[in-house]
């Protein structure tokens, strides 16, 4: 198990309910992966004002309700505890290795794989594995516009990626401008504009920005199990009139029309952007198109403005550094697997949670792990790789149709129907076998 982040603690959590032992390498400290504040595995984005965006009853673990105690929607403080205690509770803490990296991962003869790690003072060693699962998580690698907007390497002031982002005193008393329009990057505006001195939020295009409640409940929670078995036609018809009874327009707050249907992109959730939209505390400007110099940002419909700091909330790449690129690589964030899940060019290789749900991950990477775990007990079997790769190919088609075109859209599920997804997907393995 490569990572003890949300997902690689799920897994082991199953694998151990299982009795299926395993080796769990985590090159931090501590549990929590990207909801563990300053990691001191260098890999968190975890800003100090981070709050979940999808409600604790539909984050947690199905075996490890949250506390009953916590809000709709916690902290990353709140988060990371219930990490902790979740190990604790079942008893995982003495079986991942802390303060240990995983350098490289190579095939090995009779479909085993060679893992060699390394500890804090540099000493390597080698293991065998009949299967590697791999938790190493997609939100941790910045991805940069690319390619550089004109004139950025010339540009005064500053620049810095939203993976980079603490502390809100790097905003204070400047001329701020926000690249995205994502959650990051509305979390970010809305906290620039309570005290910087000017704040602009650019975007290449427009979004759906969706409220942390509808009606007193979180918003989530509309979205039921069963609403999600009704066409998708007809969920966005009832979610797009409750939206617009409740806010109007996208438009009305000063938003570019987005350019997609409600559900054809990642939504934007926030409970505040909207707000301070509606108070002119931040501006809307269109994408960038060059830095023309000194302080200046010239954007798209030509309109300028002197910025000290711009903050890019541009996304992630997908990377494995302990894969060699001619065995695994996600160009563009494009990783090809059966379910999300199964390499089928590389047998006994999972990769667990690396995906981005219009819900929470964690009860997701609970139901891959069982299914994971079922096939390592030799209680299921795959279908044959030429029917994997034709469903991977159906899958991939039926994403381009339902997204527009973006590296973020790449890995995206549905919570509801991709739970389903799984769980049918283990019937059907424990019949094949």
């Amino acid at each position: 198990m490569i990572g003890a982040g949300s997902s690689g603690i799920a897994a082991c959590q199953v694998l151990d309910a299982r009795g299926i032992a395993f080796d769990c390498f985590e090159k931090g400290s501590e549990v929590g992966g990207n909801w563990r504040y300053e990691n001191d595995n260098g890999m968190s984005s975890a800003y100090r004002s981070l709050h979940i965006n999808t409600s604790r009853g539909l984050m947690a673990y199905a075996t490890y309700p949250m506390p009953e105690d916590y809000p709709d929607y916690p902290n990353h403080f709140q988060i990371a505890a219930y990490f902790d205690d979740y190990v604790d509770r079942f008893g995982l803490r003495e079986k991942i290795r802390f303060r240990t990296e995983v350098v490289s991962v190579e095939p090995a003869p009779e479909g085993r794989w060679d893992v060699t790690v390394a500890d804090r003072d540099g000493r390597r060693e080698t293991n065998r594995y009949r299967a590697v699962l791999v938790a190493n998580g997609h939100h941790w690698d910045p991805r940069w516009p690319g390619p550089p907007f004109p004139g950025a390497e010339g540009f005064a002031g500053e620049q810095m990626h939203a993976h980079h982002y603490r502390e809100p005193d790097v905003l204070e008393g400047k001329r701020v401008l926000v690249l995205g329009i994502g959650n990051s990057a509305t979390d970010i505006a809305v906290e620039s504009s309570r005290i910087a001195d000017k704040t602009f939020l650019a975007m290449r295009r427009g979004a759906y920005v969706l409220p942390k409640h509808l009606g007193g409940k979180p918003t989530d929670e509309a979205a039921s199990a069963l609403l999600t078995r009704l066409p998708l036609s007809v969920q966005r018809f009832f979610l797009s009139r409750l939206l617009g009874l409740a806010f109007g327009e996208m438009t009305s707050y000063g938003l570019p029309e987005p350019d997609h249907k409600l559900f054809e992109a990642h939504p934007t959730v926030s409970a505040e952007l909207l707000s301070r939209l509606g108070h002119g505390d931040i501006e809307v400007k269109p994408n960038i198109a060059n830095f023309p110099g000194g302080r200046t940002v010239r954007f798209t419909d030509g309109s300028e403005e002197e910025v000290d700091l711009v903050v890019c909330c541009t996304g992630y790449k997908i990377t494995f550094p302990f894969f060699d690129p001619s065995l695994i690589s996600a160009e563009d964030n494009r990783l090809p697997l059966y379910h999300r899940v199964v390499s089928v060019e590389h047998p006994g290789l999972f990769f667990i949670g690396l995906i981005q749900s219009l819900g929470a991950i964690m009860p997701i990477a609970e139901a891959q792990s069982e299914w994971v775990a079922g096939l390592l007990e030799g209680r299921g079997e795959l279908p044959s790789a030429a029917k994997m790769r034709a469903e991977i190919a159906a899958a991939e088609r039926k994403m381009r149709k339902r997204y527009v075109a973006s590296k973020r859209h790449t890995i995206q599920v549905d919570f509801h129907p991709y739970l389903r997804e799984i769980r049918r997907e283990r019937k059907r393995t424990a019949q094949r076998a």
